[in-house]
């Protein structure tokens, strides 16, 4: 019998388990929720614009991106802020949506404040965070009218994203259609391993039009065998970048991206998600394993801000987003037992919010850890 929560209902509460009471942990969270929402200038991250919008900036580079923002509605969904995600969601279609050009049907990956489009390209990240929060905003909520009809929106916009035609420079698909991967951009034909969630294709594959279903279930099952690929045997790691043969990726001109950094360090994250909702493949808890050991058996802790290769090698170069490394570790151990698994999770639970204008994306991976390790990142 299959153990994942989509099979038995249970999310397992890791917080818990290592003994924090429940109230601290229903504190907590909501805490990180007011902070990140209704914080200061110097703490939050989510403005509300007007009587119905609102928008997520990225701090460290003054803008909206769909990434944060399609963020921000899964946050309010699996916290239950009906109000603050109809707010993001009416501004992302009102200024990020392109309802005509070659990414007709997408969102504008980078928006400033005041709506103003920074570029006209895609980012499929944003994408599939997007549909997946409108599902579960239908399954929790109930659909509306017009952009409210949550389910329908999530329809069509995966619909796009697997059938859109075009070479490259004319706008195509999100999800290359022969491999069933995902592509970084449309634009080229390579991936970024953080963005495979077959968590979340697996629900797609059931919810999507009936005619997309079979692409999905396919590329549910393509992304846990790239992803396989992708993460270095011995440590765990994985770069930002990969090739689709899930090798990393070396640009020339857009500069490194094939080592352990940034963008990457989703990619232990989304697997430890994908172990806890579905438990498809004992190869996940292996890597979430041995990625544990590497960052506590060979590295000192003064060394997790380093930027690393693949294969551990250490650089003289601080990481940009310490404080998501720590989250993403202690969600590796979702679905763990070990000593590694516990040593990580009380670390995190140790460590407070970022604060600074860097602190966007690390306090996005930090309350999507927090949800996770809490029982509280679940399917609606």
């Amino acid at each position: 019998m299959k153990q994942g929560a989509f099979y038995t209902g249970k999310y397992r509460n890791r917080f818990a388990e290592l003994g924090y009471s429940e109230k601290e942990i229903e504190d907590r969270k909501e805490a990180i929720f007011q902070t990140l929402f209704y914080g200061s200038e110097d703490e939050r991250i989510y403005h509300p614009v007007g009587d119905d919008m609102g928008y997520m900036e990225d701090t460290g580079n003054i803008d909206a991106r769909t990434e944060g923002m399609s963020y921000g509605m899964m946050m309010c969904v699996q916290t239950d802020h009906q109000e603050e995600f109809n707010r993001i969601w009416k501004w992302s279609k009102t200024y990020m949506f392109m309802t005509e050009g070659i990414n007709a049907g997408y969102f504008a990956w980078s928006c400033q404040p005041d709506g103003t489009k920074n570029a006209y390209g895609a980012a499929p990240d944003g994408e599939e965070y997007y549909a997946m929060a409108l599902f579960f905003a239908s399954h929790r909520w109930g659909d509306g009218e017009g952009i409210f009809n949550y389910s329908k929106e999530a329809k069509d916009l995966l619909h796009t994203c697997i059938t859109k035609k075009g070479d490259g420079r004319n706008g195509r698909e999100m999800w290359d259609p022969e491999n069933h991967l995902i592509r970084f951009i449309v634009e080229v034909d390579f991936s970024d391993p953080s963005y495979h969630l077959p968590h979340f294709y697996e629900l797609f594959s059931r919810w999507a039009y009936e005619e997309d279903r079979e692409f999905f279930k396919i590329a549910a099952e393509e992304s846990r065998k790239y992803l396989k690929k992708a993460c270095h045997p011995k440590t765990g790691l994985n770069p930002e970048y990969g090739n689709f043969d899930g090798t990393p990726c070396t640009l020339g001109n857009w500069g490194r991206h094939d080592w352990y950094y940034s963008d990457a360090y989703r990619t232990i994250a989304n697997i430890a998600m994908d172990s806890n909702w579905f438990d498809e493949d004992p190869w996940e808890k292996e890597i979430a394993e041995t990625f544990l050991k590497f960052y506590c058996e060979e590295l000192r802790e003064d060394q997790w801000d380093l930027i690393m290769e693949v294969d551990g090698t250490l650089l003289d170069q601080k990481v940009l987003h310490p404080v998501a490394v720590i989250a993403v570790n202690a969600e590796a151990g979702l679905t763990l037992e070990n000593a590694h698994a516990e040593h990580c999770i009380r670390k995190f639970w140790n460590t407070p919010l970022r604060e600074g204008n860097r602190r966007y994306y690390d306090n996005c991976l930090y309350f999507f850890a927090f949800l996770a390790l809490s029982g509280n990142y679940r399917i609606y």
